[in-house]
Parts: C-alpha cells; structure tokens; sequence
C-alpha cells in the first residue's frame, strides 16, 4: 500500500481512450485514494454516423464527466477538433501548461505508432513536452518544473516499427466490471459509433442490463491478446502459477524521453504489483 498521494494524468486523443487503454490502473490508483486525471486533447466531435461538430462534442464532454465519476476521477475534453490534430507549437503548449499545474507523478499517453493520427499527434506532443517542462522561458506564464515526470505509453498491439516493450505489465481481471462501468458512459460510443463502424450495429442488444453483458464480451475480445503476447513479463512479474492464469492486462512502456523509471520510482507508483 502507497502511502504518499500520487498523481496520474493521462492524456488521450479523444474522450473513452484514457479508460479503454487505463481503466485498470486509474481504477486501482483511485481506490488507493490517490489523484486521477483524465484528459481528452480532442474534443471528440467526429466519433458518430448520425451527428457530428458541436452537438456531438458537448455529448461527448457530458460522457467523459460520467465515466470519470465511476472512480471519482477528474475528465477535462478540450477543444481541438477530433480528426484534425496535429503536433503543433499551441498543443505542445497546452500540454506543458497541464502538466506544469497538475504536476503528475505519472503520463500517460499513446504511442508514436498508431493507426489513429490523433493518436499519434498527441503521442508526439507529449514527447515534446516531455522535457520542456522543466525549461522556465517556454510557457513562462505557469512555473517550470524541476524535473520531468515519468512518461507511459498506454497499451497497443502495433508491431511496425517495433511493438511495445512491457515495462510493467498489470492484471486487470478483477477491475474488468469497473472499466466496463466507465467505457458504458460512453453511450454514443460504444452502443452506436463504434458497432457501427465495426458494420455490426444489429448486434448491440435493447435493454440497458444486455448492453453491460455484450459490451464486456466485446472488450475482452479487444483485449484478451493483450495477455498472451506478454505472458513472459506476467509470469516474471507474478510468478507462474497466477502468471500463466491471468486473462486481461495493462502493460505500459515507459518512454526514455522522460525521467527515468528506478527501482526506487517503480516501488513508488507501481507499489501493489508483487
């Protein structure tokens, strides 16, 4: 048990990305009592088949709020248009004012390599920012920090250029309802625009209590690959006999652009791994 309050920020490309790909550790630093913020850097007002721009991003931003409740975590949507984000100098800005004010133990964001360019953009901002910073003349408006946080990238399956290194691998089987809870909040999302998508809209059930039971079966569909492609690192970390049982999984690379992760910093934000 962590006795220190912690920070999380994690900063996603688009409202639903911090719990799809985090869910679990923002679920068990919460019921720690730590500090968990989750920010979508677009305002999410492309994700949808029937409505779009400003009505679509106010439902949106009103999702996020419930999903962040489910934990008692803060959600922030900013309003960069979704579908258009680019790495730029007022993003970068934006992202070092963040972390400057919210001063994180650890961030989380997406990889350079991702089949989304929002993805991608926010994965190079945050990179960029990694460092900055701790630079007083860059956004002189808000304090420096004396040193830069650790840096995370959230779980994926890409494989070009080279997959993700799981520096930490979690079990999320026990937080699988509380993730489930949070990504059900986002109702336009995963009821509507993402079965659509997916060209099986007929699929989704009527009643409220089938859409919990069939959205549970389609996130562990997503997911469930997770622990087979890192069943190495889960039995390094929990040992064989729970290592090779674990069905769902977090794994984080921590990026080499930000503070290092010791054994002293691991023990510290990763205090309930064994």
């Amino acid at each position: 048990m962590s006795t220190a309050s912690l920070r999380l920020l994690i900063l996603g490309a688009h409202p639903d990305d911090a719990e799809f790909h985090a869910g679990g550790l923002a679920a068990i630093y919460r019921e720690a009592g730590h500090h968990v913020k989750m920010v979508s850097v677009t305002n999410g007002e492309s994700g949808h088949f029937r409505i779009s721009g400003k009505e679509l991003a106010n439902l949106r931003r009103i999702e996020a709020r419930t999903a962040g409740k489910v934990i008692g975590a803060t959600y922030d949507v900013w309003d960069n248009p979704d579908g258009r984000l680019l790495p730029t100098i007022e993003v970068r800005e934006r992202i070092i004012r963040e972390i400057r004010t919210y001063q994180p133990d650890l961030v989380l964001t997406h990889r350079l390599n991702d089949y989304h360019p929002d993805h991608r953009a926010v994965g190079q901002a945050v990179q960029d920012a990694s460092y900055m910073v701790t630079v007083p003349p860059i956004c002189p408006d808000v304090p420096a920090l004396r040193s830069d946080p650790i840096v995370g990238y959230l779980p994926d399956l890409f494989t070009r250029p080279v997959p993700l290194r799981g520096d930490i691998v979690i079990d999320v089987g026990d937080r699988m309802e509380t993730i489930v809870q949070m990504l059900a909040a986002h109702r336009s999302q995963f009821f509507e625009w993402l079965p659509y998508n997916e060209r099986r809209p007929t699929e989704v059930p009527y009643s409220d209590d089938d859409k919990i039971v069939w959205l549970r079966r389609w996130y562990e569909s997503k997911i469930a690959a997770r622990a087979e492609r890192y069943r190495t690192e889960l039995v390094a970390q929990y040992g064989p006999e729970r290592g090779q049982k674990i069905e769902f999984c977090e794994m984080y690379e921590i990026s080499e652009y930000a503070a290092p992760l010791d054994a002293a910093a691991r023990q510290r934000l990763f205090w309930f791994l064994p």
